[in-house]
C-alpha cells in the first residue's frame, strides 16, 4: 500500500495487524502521490461515487495483470479524476474508502476463504454463533 501523505504512525499499526494477521501486505510512504500515478507501469483505478459504474469498469480492469488501485478521502484532488485511467463508482452514495476497497476486491478476486494467509498468528473459525479467534503462541507468549 502507498500512504499519501506519509504516516509512520499508522504505518507501523498497520504492520502490528499484518504480523497478526498474516500476508504480505507493506505500507510505503508515497510523499508524491502525482509522481506515483504518472510512473506507475500499468493502469490506476480511482473509486469514488461519481465514476463510471463500476460494474461497467470491471470486464475492462480484469484485463491487467498489474494495477493501481486509488482510493482518496474526503477532498479527492481534481487532478486524480484526470490522472486515472479508470473513476470507479462505487455505490454512488457516500461510503468509506475502506469500504469501497473491499468491494473492489471482492468483486476481483472472490470472496476470501477461512484459511490464514501465511505466517498469521491469530485466525477466525467460522460458526454459526459466537466467535472464535485463535491465536499461535509466539516465543514467550502463552496462547490465548
Amino acid at each position: 500500500m502507498y500512504l499519501h501523505p506519509p504516516d509512520p504512525d499508522l504505518a507501523a499499526r498497520l504492520d502490528a495487524v499484518r504480523a497478526r494477521w498474516g500476508g504480505s501486505f507493506e505500507v510505503t510512504p508515497a510523499p508524491d502521490w502525482k509522481r506515483l500515478v504518472r510512473e506507475y507501469p500499468g493502469p490506476v483505478l480511482h473509486l469514488t461515487m461519481y465514476g463510471e459504474p463500476i460494474e461497467k469498469i470491471l470486464p475492462k480492469v480484469r484485463a491487467h495483470h498489474r494495477l493501481l488501485v486509488a482510493v482518496g478521502g474526503a477532498k479527492v484532488p481534481a487532478d486524480l479524476y484526470r490522472l486515472a485511467t479508470w473513476n470507479a463508482g462505487v455505490g454512488h452514495q457516500p461510503h468509506s474508502e475502506v469500504a469501497a476497497l473491499a468491494v473492489t476486491l471482492t468483486s476481483l478476486l472472490g470472496i476470501p476463504g477461512p484459511r490464514a494467509p501465511p505466517g498469521a498468528r491469530q485466525r477466525v473459525v467460522p460458526q454459526a454463533r459466537g466467535k472464535r479467534l485463535v491465536t499461535r503462541a509466539t516465543p514467550g507468549r502463552r496462547e490465548e
